[in-house]
């Protein structure tokens, strides 16, 4: 029954997809008047209904045969695309279309292709208990990342260049792929198109959403980093370089610097000096029960807005998730910026293969290195309890978000709680 029914929607969506592109608008009004005049045609009586479905059938025929046998134009295509733009929020690109052909083209529309947002059997299988067309299109909508309309153009004369600025809706964080431009031109009844598709690939990024935050004083203070600050500009454990001394016995052979021992005929070692700046790290709850995706899409636009809060020029950020295995991103001080970190965030899933034991061991590994901790949780139950106890014990000073639709029974008071659909609100609590 659910294959039958996913197979079903699925070529609703391919034929509704089609239908959208190979008919003008008047090519679709046309459309319906037949179909409507099929269901009144039912009743005999109604000749005038028998008169109009015979006139529509006709002349959607001729205008199908005509899109079909026309003959098609050359048309070279380049897009421009911005490198990122953010949810809920509409953005601009740039297509340039020339005319290869010998003959003007005259009604084209062009028509971006990006992926296909139908969900894949799994998904349908898993989100839907009962498999309802109602259904189906929340999911086509939750999978849209973008909303791109067609856009006319003028008519091209041949070897005519033209820039055309495309419009699109940013629906939700993720990736748009952009496959191909499709190039629709009219038929002379203005009924139907002739498709021609091209392939240009391209890719966009849709950050999440941000929200404003209050003037915040980050908890914790300085803590020693045992690579000092070239740990904050490369991987590795050294220290900060800050001269050369007499060496000293029980100094580490690793240390002498061999040219001023070869100049100077005495041993000269260099000398470090450790650092001391704070660390703070943002952590993410990934694990998140399908029936609380809301909630978890309201934590990443709290996590995206800490992101960009928070001056990395003077201290670190670690951004930890848990999605296949833990991740662990710092920005700051010469490493990833907060436009590298939007982006990583932009592309976070929920985890569905790991236990929640991943993430709290990893925090409770790099607890002695922090500042501070923001935790931005999706629940609270014994195991997040557990691990917010766990980094109080090793001193690092904490604030916690838990982002659910409803407030947890037994959360300690100093638990902000943040409702999906208003989160602007609960901030202001920080």
């Amino acid at each position: 029954m659910r294959k039958l029914s996913y197979r079903i929607y699925h070529a609703i969506g391919a034929l509704l997809h089609w239908g959208g592109r190979k008919l003008t608008p008047a090519g679709q009004v046309a459309l319906g008047a037949l179909v409507l005049c099929g269901v009144f045609g039912i009743d005999t009586t109604q000749s005038t209904a028998y008169r109009m479905f015979a006139f529509l059938a006709v002349l959607l025929a001729l205008a199908g045969g005509g899109a079909r046998f026309a003959r098609r134009g050359r048309f070279a295509v380049e897009r421009d695309l911005p490198r990122a733009a953010s949810v809920g929020e509409s953005f601009d690109y740039r297509l340039r279309i020339t005319n290869l052909g010998t003959r003007p083209a005259r009604a084209v529309t062009l028509c971006d292709d990006i992926d296909d947002p139908r969900p894949g059997f799994e998904q349908f299988r898993r989100a839907l208990r009962i498999p309802t067309y109602r259904g189906w299109q929340r999911l086509v909508r939750a999978n849209r990342v973008a909303a791109i309309g067609n856009m006319p153009c003028a008519d091209l004369a041949p070897g005519a260049v033209l820039d055309i600025r495309m419009r699109g809706a940013a629906l939700r964080r993720g990736r748009i792929h952009f496959s191909g431009v499709t190039i629709a031109c009219d038929e002379p009844l203005g009924l139907a198109r002739s498709l021609a598709a091209q392939a240009l690939a391209g890719n966009l990024t849709v950050l999440p959403k941000r929200y404003k935050l209050p003037p915040i004083a980050l908890p914790g203070g300085r803590r020693l980093q045992q690579g000092g600050v070239a740990l904050a500009s490369s991987v590795g454990d050294s220290e900060e370089f800050i001269g050369l001394r007499d060496y000293r016995p029980g100094d580490a052979l690793q240390r002498v610097h061999w040219k001023s021992f070869a100049r100077t005929g005495k041993p000269v070692v260099r000398e470090y000096q450790d650092e001391f700046f704070e660390r703070h790290a943002l952590v993410l709850d990934t694990f998140v029960a399908p029936a609380a995706m809301d909630a978890f899409e309201e934590a990443v636009a709290v996590a995206a807005s800490f992101a960009c809060t928070i001056d990395t020029q003077e201290c670190l950020l670690d951004l930890m998730f848990v999605a296949g295995h833990t991740h662990t991103y710092t920005a700051g001080r010469g490493l990833l910026g907060t436009g590298s970190l939007l982006e990583l965030l932009a592309g976070v899933r929920p985890c569905d293969d790991q236990p929640f034991s991943a993430l709290a061991d990893t925090l409770r590994e790099r607890a002695a290195g922090l500042s501070g901790c923001i935790c931005i949780l999706v629940g609270w139950d014994r195991a997040r309890a557990d691990m917010i106890d766990a980094l109080r014990a090793r001193g690092a000073a904490l604030r916690v978000i838990c982002v659910a639709a409803a407030a947890p029974a037994d959360a300690p008071p100093w638990l902000l709680h943040l409702v999906p659909g208003r989160v602007q609100e609960g901030l202001a609590g920080l």
